[in-house]
C-alpha cells in the first residue's frame, strides 16, 4: 500500500516539473517567434534603406553625368560626335525618370514632397536642355561655356542638394525602423525576464521540497547505511582470512605430509630397484603421482593465499601470477612495478592481488586476449594500479558481472577509485587508485 505522503510527494515533484517544462516550452517557442519577427523587420528596414540608397546614388549619378554629357555635346566641333553625346544624355534622362518612378514606390506619404521638389528640379534641368539641341555649331562654341556656367552647372548643383536632404531622410527612415526593432526586442526581453522569474521562483520551490525529502530519507536511511558497510567490511575481512588459513594449512601440514611419502618411496624405489625392474617402475610410477599430488597442494595454496604475497611482498607475488597463467594459458603477461614498497598494508596488498587475479580470469576466459600489461606505481600518498588487454572488450555499463562488482566493492572499501575504459573491438583498460594513509 502505497504511503498518502509519498503519494502527496509524486504529485507536487510531478506538477512542478511539468510546470517547469511548460514554462521552458512556452520561453522556447515565445523566443522563436520573438527572433523571427526581430530578424524579418531588421532585413525589411536594411533591405528598404539598401533599395533607396541605390536608387538614389543611381539618380545622383545620372544627373551629375548628364553635365559632363551637356559640356562634351556643347564643346564638341564634330556634328558626328556631338550627336553621340546627344544620344547619351537622352539614355540619361530615360534612366534617371525609371529611378525616379521606383524611388516613388518605396516611398510613405509623408516623404514625397522632398521627391517632388527634386522632380520638378529635374523638369526643369531637361527643359532647359532641349533648346540647346536646335543649336548650330556656331552656337555651341560661342555660348555653350556661359550656358554651362550660368545654366547647367547650378541647376546640377541645385538637384544633388536635394539628393542629399532625400538621403538624409533614408538615414531617419533607417533609424526609425531601428527603433521599432528595439521595441519588438525590449518587449521579448521583457516577456522572457518574467517566464525566468517564475521559472527560477518553481525551480527554488522544488529544489527545498526535493532537500527536505532528501534529507529526510538519509536521516531514516544513514545507520542502515552504516549497518550494511560494517557488514560488507566484516563479510571480506572473514574471507581474506579464512583463505589464508586454508593456504597454511595445505601448505604446512598436507604439504609436508606429501613431501614425507615422497621421500619414503624414493627410498623404497632404490631397494627394489636392485632386484626387480618391474617394481622399481611402478614405485616410479607412485613417486611421480604423488609429486603431482603435491604441485596441485602448492598451487591450490598458492592460488587462495600466495605465501609469497606475505612473505615476499606484493610484486613478487604478481610476477608468479603472470608466470602461472602464461604457462596454463599461453597469454602475454608482463608486470611492471616502479617503487612500490614492501611495507604496503595487507588489506592493500590483498585488494590488487585479487582484483588482478580475477582481470586474469577474465582476460583467459573472455577477453580472447593475446597479451596483458599490468602496471603498479606508488605515488606519494597513493597505489595505482593499470591492468591493459589487447581483447576483443564489451561496454562496461551493460556487460558488468560478478568479478567486476567484486573488484568494484573491494576498492569502494579502501575508498579507492575503480575505472573501466573498454569499447568492442578495442580491449579494456582498467585502473585502480588506492589512498595510503
Amino acid at each position: 500500500m502505497v504511503d498518502p505522503g509519498s503519494r502527496t510527494s509524486r504529485v507536487v515533484l510531478l506538477a512542478g516539473f511539468g510546470g517547469l517544462l511548460l514554462l521552458t516550452g512556452f520561453a522556447g517557442l515565445d523566443g522563436l517567434q520573438a527572433l523571427e519577427q526581430i530578424r524579418n523587420s531588421n532585413d525589411s528596414v536594411r533591405e528598404d534603406f539598401v533599395a533607396r540608397t541605390r536608387l538614389l546614388e543611381r539618380i545622383r549619378g545620372d544627373v551629375y553625368i548628364s553635365g559632363t554629357y551637356v559640356r562634351d555635346y556643347l564643346l564638341e566641333p564634330e556634328a558626328g560626335k556631338a550627336e553621340g553625346h546627344r544620344y547619351s544624355l537622352l539614355e540619361t534622362r530615360n534612366d534617371t525618370d525609371a529611378a525616379v518612378a521606383s524611388y516613388r514606390n518605396l516611398l510613405h506619404a509623408r516623404e514625397l514632397r522632398a521627391l517632388e521638389g527634386l522632380t520638378r528640379e529635374l523638369d526643369a534641368y531637361w527643359k532647359v536642355l532641349e533648346p540647346v539641341f536646335q543649336w548650330t555649331p556656331e552656337q555651341r562654341r560661342s555660348d555653350g561655356y556661359d550656358f554651362l556656367r550660368d545654366e547647367v552647372f547650378p541647376r546640377r548643383m541645385a538637384m544633388l542638394g536635394i539628393a542629399d536632404q532625400i538621403g538624409a531622410m533614408n538615414e531617419a527612415q533607417m533609424r526609425e525602423g531601428r527603433t521599432r526593432v528595439n521595441e519588438v526586442f525590449a518587449q521579448f526581453r521583457r516577456r522572457l525576464l518574467w517566464v525566468i522569474a517564475l521559472t527560477i521562483g518553481l525551480g527554488l520551490l522544488l529544489a527545498a521540497f526535493s532537500v527536505r525529502k532528501i534529507l529526510r530519507l538519509e536521516r531514516g536511511t544513514a545507520e542502515s547505511r552504516a549497518a550494511l558497510e560494517q557488514l560488507s567490511a566484516r563479510l571480506v575481512a572473514a574471507q581474506e582470512e579464512e583463505r589464508r588459513a586454508i593456504a597454511r594449512e595445505l601448505h604446512d601440514e598436507v604439504g609436508q605430509a606429501l613431501s614425507g611419502v615422497r621421500l619414503e618411496l624414493a627410498n623404497l624405489s632404490k631397494l627394489i630397484r636392485e632386484n626387480s625392474s618391474g617394481t622399481a617402475a611402478k614405485a616410479d610410477e607412485i613417486k611421480e603421482q604423488v609429486e603431482g599430488a603435491i604441485r596441485v597442494v602448492r598451487n591450490m595454496s598458492l592460488l587462495l593465499r600466495p605465501s609469497m604475497l606475505d612473505d615476499l611482498g606484493l610484486v613478487p607475488a604478481l610476477e608468479w601470477q603472470a608466470r602461472e597463467v602464461s604457462k596454463h594459458s599461453g597469454l602475454r603477461v608482463q608486470v611492471e612495478a616502479a617503487e612500490v614498497s614492501e611495507e604496503l598494508p595487507e588489506e592493500h596488498k590483498t585488494c590488487v592481488y585479487r582484483i588482478v587475479q580475477e582481470a586474469l580470469h577474465n582476460c583467459v576466459q573472455h577477453a580472447a586476449a593475446h597479451s596483458v600489461r599490468i602496471t603498479v606505481e606508488q605515488v606519494r600518498e597513493s597505489l595505482k594500479l593499470a591492468i591493459e588487454d589487447d581483447g576483443k572488450g564489451f561496454l562496461p555499463a551493460r556487460q558488468k558481472g560478478m568479478g567486476l562488482l567484486g573488484m568494484q566493492e573491494r576498492v569502494k572499501h579502501l575508498g579507492g577509485m575503480f575505472a573501466i575504459e573498454s569499447a568492442p573491438s578495442h580491449g579494456t583498460v582498467l585502473k585502480v587508485v588506492l589512498p595510503l594513509v
